[in-house]
């Protein structure tokens, strides 16, 4: 008994002593590290032990509580798993108490304990308390898996180890039994293996709540049903991997986005905040007084023409004043919170990182110690482990909401654009084109995206270097500031670099938006390119820029090349510097290996810092450029929606109006007076450019309006000039978001014309329609916007000239029909602009324009009587008394069963049908057949899905771009990054083996040689880096430059069917997103997964060779790298496919809403539009996230093969202890440690490497589409005056659109004199524009031939062809550029021939009264000009080729009469002795042909002159007595 009663007095004095710690830590020290069987005394782990999980759960529960009280998601369902973990919950705190009651038991019988055993159990027992009623808070609250007490029960199990092992141990040596205390014993392993059940059961994760959409979703992301420990190592996302690596993934494997990712929730978040700095912004600049504001108006009336400079200058002096709203403070409070939790973790990192060199330095000291105990070393490298899968961890969560805040700062800012698109004034709109706009969107959002990755490097790498500092600082003293001196040298270098590299970017930026502006533009005129064989002109303009921008991305590469050099050799540079300084300074400094290898494992993690610094700033001010670029769209003005008063008696209203396009241009209407009476129709008539499509826009609200009032009341329907078609199907175009209904939907396609055309059409009404309604003729898309607008059911209808497009006999119909007096439009107020006069009698009034005022207003017969402008007019124009159409034509005709199935190459006229039978048809249709009929057609889409490679790269695209880079160049490449390797193993087994001198003493002879050698090693490492990446930089930019070359050459080449089935936004992607990646980020990808595969190398080849035991270990580990990695690559490159895929809808979508956004205004389509580009911007997001989450799953995975890379080093490290020499392990371990980052990357860039490789891939599948015939056959060339005569023959020629298809003429023979003059006339679908487009040999003959002065034209070269003939095109197309190119890009003719040819073509006027004559901008499609003079600038084209062959496409659909007339009369003066074909429109202009040949069903139904054909009262009659051209 005495000896226990001392051993316990000896306790008591001690636990007193606690608070002295000096004889604890001698006690520690005993007990604990120099013995074999290492063990902690009872006190340390009665307190220490026992109290840490308790005071880490007592600490986080007020957070943690707050949380939940905030975050509340439903309740969970009480399970079995639940009742057992509160039941073990109440267990281990009656466990707990128990040992407390029994220390008051001893102390009652006398047994008095330390003070420690009564804290103890009541601590635990109020946190297990606490811990249980976390555990029911957390199922109310609905929280399926708690990492709080996940972390606490593992703490737990942590701590209770030790006292574990030490209670066996004591038992073990108290061979008698009575001085282990019973009790105590056992309930501590009950209460051991409750705490581990409880850490079990944690590890399971709860059912879902109740009422959360996780039951609702069909494919809901497992993430917000994961467990604790699933989120930690992303577990979760395993499912899709192993899916992805079965079989590619497809759209509908994808994970629904969470709901807080959406664009639903984002980019609200970010406009509020927008608004509110907007808002701030517009008060500083109320605040300050402003006389300019009132000087604009007064100056603009008052002072004539000099004021708006005057006023100008002091407008830009206000805005320097104002405050500009900050878009970055909008993002910044939008986005920061979630952010900031990122930086917390990357924080915590920052820390850990630099625990494993001092476990370096206690490792190599380890080594060189005799006679210590073995589990030093052990534990030693587990804690390696440990700390390395730590950071891992920390890492990857950092990074997760780094990059989950990037993808949500991009939703925001594309919905932000979307929105403001919408919204911006046309003098807006022109300042920025839509591929300006469209880059905001995919260049400027992707880079803020990229920015917020790496944003917390700037606060963090200056800590890492800071930290790094200090530590070596203790390591070598003083000599660390020559190293910091030669960091703080490179900092200017890579600065300069990154400033020179900012401003090549930019300007890079500028040649590239031109290049796809260009671009955009030929690919939407490749038509007219093809017909007049303009291609090389055009070809040669975007090489020209390709050359520029190829000239700035080459000098960019080399200053990469020097940064890489830079960034390589910097460690080195600065080990150098240190070590040299260091043992030259003093003496008595010897470089051991502690200070050697810690020092250089110190300066490893100071690269990542250095290099990322002046990446983050580089990559800041790009961004910054990007926040400025959006910021300036963002704050353009929006139109004012209250520009147009909704309230008033009159239906339509305009007091004393004046409207211009932009504040800064002369106004474009003066002084418009005008009131609609409710249920009128107004006509609107007057020249070309007069103002009418002016006037509709105004009232639209369109315009800016300077002064006056508007007001509508109602809401309005509005057909556009130029039909805006949707890429969708015919029935959404006319329904535009209204409900379907049967009967009123029937009538409308009835009233509009439209029945006849839906039978020729695939897929009848759902007959999907191209970009741009590339598969409707003209006249068909603007039926279709007609019905659109019948179809909305309005109250007041703007027509902008919706007549011009179709024929006379259909025009007439849609007249009788729809808008005039007795058609369906009756009693809604109608406005309409025409340019057809035999509708003016039926309208109510007339209202005549002249430059831009109203001259004349009133009803037909007032005009008449008034004997002014509109008089004259008529008297001129007035083709015969206008004939009334005679009901009773009984004629029908079939109608042709072709199926104007995929692109109908041109728009071809409207076929020629009688009204009774269409007014008959209607009412039988009604309750006639359904659509069945048209079920099996629907499969026929016009435009193929995009495709999405599936499966694996094949090795032929790798070789591709090898050999587009040059064979030869690639296997130097590879060899000159092996010397490199070589060079840098080199220097550091040379350091091993100088630091081994320090153990033999011979440090003071070598120091020279040794410092020599090191140096130059590295110094060749660095020469080697630059030449490479010289080396590697001229490879990419010669496969770049011939990619983009081969690529553009086929487009050029390829046949218009192509274009037609094709969207124009696919074709342009190749160009933009497609040929960027290969320009920039492929030779970066190959840059970094050159330099990381030979790093990793030369680690594996330097740890075996110090340990070859490691061999065996390598094995298993690469077979798991490549697992994991094959796992990875595939899934990932699937979804970095369907990323790309799901990305370009965004775009069309976006550029079509910007085409159409004034019709989208009009009908208030505003908000149904933009929720369509969130849903296509979420699904974009929907494939984005899960690549996010498969590079942090391989990252938490691959990093762990390194960690264990780590482990494997340091353990044969200590069991070869005796062998090995301290020099040998620091360079094994150091190097082991640096390992986990670049096999991280290898597998990053691997699989980089594989997506970006796809854009190769992609390139080439366009760049070996199939091409249209030579352009120029040498042998075959017709001499240079040919044609002379101008004849021209068919034989039995018959043509298809396409391979399949059915013939669309058949068996054509014609024999057409030179000179003769032939109008061309037929239904819809009858072949006439086929017939012009086989001339130009747009389609190839199916059989038979065509000689032009007996020349087969089938034989010559395209452009041999193309170049002979002329054609004036239905829809003007004009390119953006001067005037004169427009006319002549290829400089052929002189100015006088220019001018000449204005001057017949009518615009010698409008020209010369321009500043700029010639050098007339024209902006993007002509837009700044109207149809009618694009038309004529289209005439003047055909007028300078003067060929001996022309050809009218229904040319003047969008002129007046006085314009169509100037242009008929021209071609009869101008072309006299040329052959001219005619596809007309209206009858008159072709009755004074030599010939008419009408063409049905693809054969030549009649072919004789006009008077013979009127005679023989055949199809010809018919037609011309429907347009009143006989009685």
């Amino acid at each position: 008994m005495s000896t226990f009663l001392l051993r316990l007095s000896a306790l008591v004095s001690y636990c007193s002593a606690c608070l002295s710690p000096l004889c604890l830590v001698l006690q520690v020290a005993n007990e604990t590290l120099h013995t074999d069987r290492p063990d902690l005394p009872e006190c340390f782990q009665l307190s220490v032990l026992s109290w840490l999980p308790c005071i880490y759960l007592w600490a986080v529960c007020p957070i943690y509580l707050f949380y939940l009280k905030r975050n509340n998601r439903g309740y969970i369902m009480m399970s079995i798993k639940n009742r057992f973990k509160t039941v073990f919950g109440l267990l281990l705190w009656i466990v707990c108490w128990i040992d407390l009651f029994y220390t008051f038991h001893e102390l009652r019988h006398g047994h008095s304990q330390p003070p420690i055993y009564f804290v103890t159990p009541l601590v635990l027992g109020m946190t297990m308390l606490l811990a249980t009623f976390l555990i029911q808070f957390e199922r109310l609250r609905g929280v399926q898996s708690s990492g709080v007490l996940f972390i606490f029960w593992f703490l737990s199990v942590l701590c209770a180890i030790v006292p574990f092992r030490s209670k066996i141990l004591q038992s073990l040596r108290k061979v008698d039994c009575q001085q282990v205390n019973k009790l105590r014993f056992t309930t501590f392993y009950f209460y051991f293996t409750l705490v581990v059940c409880e850490l079990i059961l944690c590890c399971f994760n709860e059912k879902p709540p109740l009422f959360s959409n996780v039951v609702t979703d069909p494919n809901p992301c497992p993430e917000t049903t994961a467990g604790f420990l699933s989120r930690m190592t992303f577990w979760w996302f395993t499912s899709m991997a192993i899916k992805g690596y079965k079989m590619p993934l497809e759209a509908k494997d994808l994970w629904s986005l969470n709901q807080r990712d959406s664009s639903k929730a984002m980019v609200p978040t970010l406009l509020k905040e927008w608004e509110k700095e907007q808002a701030k912004a517009s008060q500083a600049v109320y605040s300050k007084p402003q006389p300019s504001t009132t000087n604009h108006v007064t100056g603009g009336v008052g002072g004539g023409e000099s004021s708006p400079e005057e006023v100008e200058v002091l407008l830009s002096n206000q805005k320097a004043a104002s405050r500009q709203p900050s878009f970055l403070r909008a993002l910044i409070k939008a986005f920061g919170p979630y952010f900031l939790i990122g930086s917390g973790f990357k924080l915590l990192q920052d820390l850990i990182t630099f625990v494993n060199p001092q476990l370096l330095r206690m490792l190599i000291s380890f080594t060189k110690q005799k006679g210590v105990p073995d589990w030093w070393g052990y534990t030693l490298a587990f804690l390696m482990f440990f700390t390395a899968f730590l950071q891992t961890l920390i890492l990857h969560h950092h990074f997760q909401y780094c990059f989950v805040t990037g993808m949500n700062v991009r939703t925001a800012v594309i919905g932000a654009i979307y929105r403001k698109a919408l919204a911006i004034t046309n003098a807006a709109k022109r300042s920025t084109t839509v591929g300006e706009v469209v880059n905001l969107m995919s260049v400027d959002a992707q880079r803020f995206m990229d920015l917020t990755t790496f944003l917390n490097m700037l606060w963090s790498a200056p800590f890492q270097i800071m930290l790094a500092l200090f530590f070596l600082w203790q390591n070598l003293g003083a000599s660390v500031l020559a190293g910091v001196a030669v960091m703080i040298m490179l900092i200017p270098f890579n600065a300069v670099i990154a400033m020179k590299t900012r401003a090549y970017q930019v300007e890079q930026m500028q040649y590239k938006d031109s290049r796809i502006k260009l671009m955009n533009e030929i690919l939407n005129g490749i038509k007219v390119l093809k017909l007049y064989a303009w291609e090389d002109s055009f070809k040669e303009k975007v090489l020209a820029i390709r050359q520029k921008e190829l000239n700035v991305l080459r000098k960019t590469a080399y200053l990469g090349a020097l940064s890489t050099m830079a960034w390589t050799s910097a460690p080195f540079l600065v080990a150098l510097t240190t070590f040299a300084v260091y043992v030259y300074v003093d003496e008595t400094h010897v470089l051991d290996a502690e200070k050697a290898f810690v020092s250089l494992s110190l300066f490893n993690i100071l690269r990542f810092p250095l290099n990322m610094l002046p990446q983050v700033i580089s990559s800041i001010v790009q961004a910054s450029v990007s926040l400025k670029r959006v910021q300036g769209f963002l704050s353009h003005d929006e139109l004012d929606p209250n520009s147009v008063d909704r309230k008033n008696t009159y239906s339509v209203t305009v007091v004393n109006g004046k409207f211009t396009w932009a504040k800064e241009d002369p106004p474009v209407l003066h002084n418009i007076n005008m009131m609609v009476p409710q249920g009128s129709l107004l006509a609107v008539v007057g020249h070309v450019g007069c103002g009418k499509s002016s006037l509709i826009s105004a009232l639209l609200g369109e315009m800016e309006k300077l002064e006056g009032d508007i007001s509508i009341r109602g809401s309005v329907a509005y057909v556009p000039q130029q039909a805006w078609i949707q890429n969708a199907t015919l029935r959404d175009n006319i329904l535009f978001g209204k409900p379907y209904n049967e009967q009123k939907y029937r009538c409308v396609l009835e009233a509009c014309a439209l029945t006849p055309d839906l039978e020729v059409l695939p897929g009848g009404d759902m007959t999907e329609i191209g970009e741009k309604g590339i598969n409707l003729s003209g006249g068909q898309r603007q039926r279709v916007s007609l019905a659109r607008a019948l179809y909305s059911d309005a109250d007041v209808y703007l027509l902008d000239d919706p007549l011009s497009a179709v024929d006379a006999h259909v025009s007439k119909h849609i007249f009788d029909n729809l808008i005039g007096p007795e058609g369906v439009l009756k009693g809604k107020t109608r406005i309409l602009v025409t340019h057809g006069i035999s509708f003016l009698p039926q309208v109510d009034n007339i209202m005549v324009m002249v430059e831009g005022r109203v001259s004349e207003m009133g009803s037909y017969q007032e005009l008449l009587k008034q004997n002014g402008a509109f008089a004259e007019f008529l008297r001129n124009y007035t083709l015969e008394d206008i004939i009334e159409e005679d009901e009773a034509t009984g004629r029908v005709y079939s109608l042709s069963p072709f199926y104007r199935q995929i692109s109908i190459i041109s728009a071809d006229g409207e076929g020629t049908r009688s009204r009774s039978v269409r007014r008959h048809g209607c009412s039988q249709r009604k309750h006639g057949e359904p659509q069945e009929k048209k079920k099996p057609h629907e499969m026929e889409k016009l435009i193929q899905a995009e495709t999405a490679e599936t499966g694996r790269v094949k090795t032929k695209v790798y070789l591709e771009y090898a050999k587009a880079v040059g064979p030869l160049l690639s296997v130097v490449i590879c060899l000159l990054y092996g010397c490199q390797s070589g060079a840098a193993i080199g220097a550091n087994i040379w350091l091993s083996q100088w630091t081994n001198d320090a153990t033999r003493n011979q440090t003071k002879e070598n120091v020279n040689m040794r410092v020599g050698v090191y140096a130059a090693l590295g110094i060749a490492q660095g020469i080697l880096v630059l030449i490479s990446s010289f080396t590697l930089a001229m490879g990419n930019m010669s496969a770049a430059r011939k990619l983009h070359h081969n690529l553009l050459t086929n487009k050029l080449h390829t046949p218009q069917s192509f274009f037609d089935t094709t969207p124009i936004g696919r074709i342009i992607n190749r160009f933009s997103k497609d040929i960027y990646v290969i320009d920039e980020a492929l030779p970066a990808t190959v840059l970094m997964f050159l330099g990381t595969f030979f790093v990793s190398l030369s680690t594996m080849i330097v740890i075996i060779s110090s340990t070859p035991i490691f061999a065996v270990v390598i094995a298993p580990l690469a077979f798991i790298y490549i697992f994991v990695q094959r796992f990875y690559v595939a899934t990932s490159r699937q979804l970095k496919r369907l990323e790309s895929v799901s990305r370009s809808p965004i775009y069309s979508h976006f550029s079509e809403t910007i085409t159409g956004s004034s019709v989208i205004r009009a009908y208030g389509r505003h908000s149904a539009f933009v929720l369509m580009s969130d849903m296509k911007v979420d699904e974009n997001q929907k494939s984005y996230y899960p690549s996010i989450v498969s590079n942090r799953w391989l990252g938490v995975r691959i990093e762990f093969i390194g960690n264990c890379i780590v482990l494997f080093a340091a353990l044969f490290a200590v069991t070869g202890k005796e062998s090995l020499n301290p020099g040998l392990v620091g360079l094994s371990v150091s190097y082991a440690l640096q390992v986990t980052m670049s096999l991280n990357w290898m597998v990053r860039m691997t699989s980089d490497l594989e997506s970006n490789i796809v854009a190769v891939e992609r390139v080439k599948e366009y760049s070996e589409t199939k091409t249209e015939a030579p352009w120029d056959v040498e042998d075959k060339k017709p001499l240079p005056e040919w044609p002379m005569e101008g004849n021209v023959q068919f034989y039995n020629y018959s043509v298809r659109y396409r391979e399949g298809l059915d013939l669309v003429l058949k068996n054509l023979t014609l024999d057409i004199k030179g000179g003769e003059k032939i109008g061309i006339v037929g239904r819809t679908g009858a072949g006439k524009s086929s017939m012009t487009l086989c001339l130009f040999r747009l389609l190839e003959a199916a059989a038979g031939e065509i000689t032009i002065d007996k020349v087969k034209i089938a034989e010559i070269g395209l452009h041999d062809l193309r170049s002979k003939l002329t054609i004036i095109p239905q829809e003007p197309v004009l390119f953006s550029g001067t005037l004169r190119m427009n006319l002549d890009p290829f400089e052929k003719y002189s100015d006088e021939e220019v001018w000449k040819a204005l001057e017949h073509s009518d615009l010698h006027k409008f020209v010369s009264n321009h500043p700029a004559k010639l050098e007339l901008e024209c902006s993007e499609g002509g837009e700044n000009l109207s149809v009618g003079q694009r038309q004529l600038v289209c005439l003047a084209r055909a007028l300078l080729r003067k060929t001996k062959i022309l050809i009218l496409d229904e040319a003047t659909a969008a002129i007046d009469l006085e314009t169509d007339d100037l242009i008929q009369s021209t071609i009869r003066t101008q072309f006299e002795n040329c052959t001219v074909f005619t596809i007309a429109h209206r009858l008159n202009t072709i009755m004074d042909y030599t010939r008419v040949l009408v063409l049905d069903k693809g054969q030549i139904a009649e072919f004789d002159t006009p008077t013979n054909l009127i005679s023989q009262r055949g199809i010809f009659y018919g037609m011309a007595k429907d347009a009143g051209l006989v009685q």
